[in-house]
Parts: structure tokens; sequence; C-alpha cells
């Protein structure tokens, strides 16, 4: 199956990207001649990292029975300084809260997505040294 995107320019940097049947606004910030209207798309190559692992992740751990009260998935990265800026470090770290937390289980669902299954870290991690930390609260 290909991936289809229509990215339509909306005037100064902004352009209106449709994917998947939604509409979502990217654009630069007001010192490279954007009005802030919606997010870089660097950081929308972030967030697709954390949709990406965060769903393989939640899906590992229904499988294993294994409950919790939230999880949130928070992300730093490092660009190159030279052109073209490219994230040369990522991290994650996926943060859970409950009362029958099984750090075992988590670290395996994470592991799992971090080396297995999720496809945009396999890709981002061409030019970036990824590295996750967990933490749980409970």
């Amino acid at each position: 199956m290909a991936a289809k995107v229509t990215a339509r320019h909306t005037g100064d940097m902004a352009f209106d990207v449709e994917v998947d049947g939604h509409t979502l606004t990217v654009d630069a910030h007001p010192e490279f001649g954007g009005k802030d209207a919606g997010p870089r798309p660097k950081n929308l190559l972030l967030a697709g990292l954390a949709g990406c692992t965060g769903m393989d992740v939640v899906s590992i751990l229904g499988k294993m029975r294994m409950p919790y009260d939230s999880f949130t998935l928070h992300i730093e990265a490092d660009l190159s300084e030279e052109h073209p800026k490219v994230f040369t470090r990522i991290h994650l770290v996926y943060a859970f809260t409950g009362d029958a937390l099984d750090r075992e289980k988590i670290e395996k669902a994470v592991r799992l997505s971090q080396e297995k299954y999720c496809g945009v870290s396999a890709m981002l991690g061409k030019t970036a040294r990824i590295t996750y930390e967990i933490r749980l609260d409970g």
C-alpha cells in the first residue's frame, strides 16, 4: 500500500496537508517567514514517532493484560548544525502511572516497539541515535 499525502500552499510558508482524510496546517516560525499557524515539519516527524511507538506499546501491553492508569510519551531531539539539518539524537521518556505496574512487561513492550515494530523509529534511527527511558509512578 502506497502512502499518499497532498500539501496545498495557503500563503507565506503555510501548507494545508491532507493525510488519510484529515487536514492539518504546517507552518514555519515567524523568524523563517511563517505565522506559526501550525507545527513545523520536523516536529511532525517526532509526533509520528510518538504515535507509532505509543500505539505499539498500548497494543502489546493490552495483549499482556498489563493495566495502567495513564501513559504519556515525551520526546526531545537535537538537530545537526549544518544543512540539511537532521535529527542527530532523539530521547524518549515513556511515563506510566498506576497501582499494578509491572516494570518487566513495560520494558518488554517498549523494547519490542523500538527494536521490532515501530517503522518510524527504524527510519529515524538511520540518522539519529535513539535512546529511551521508562518512568513508573505508582
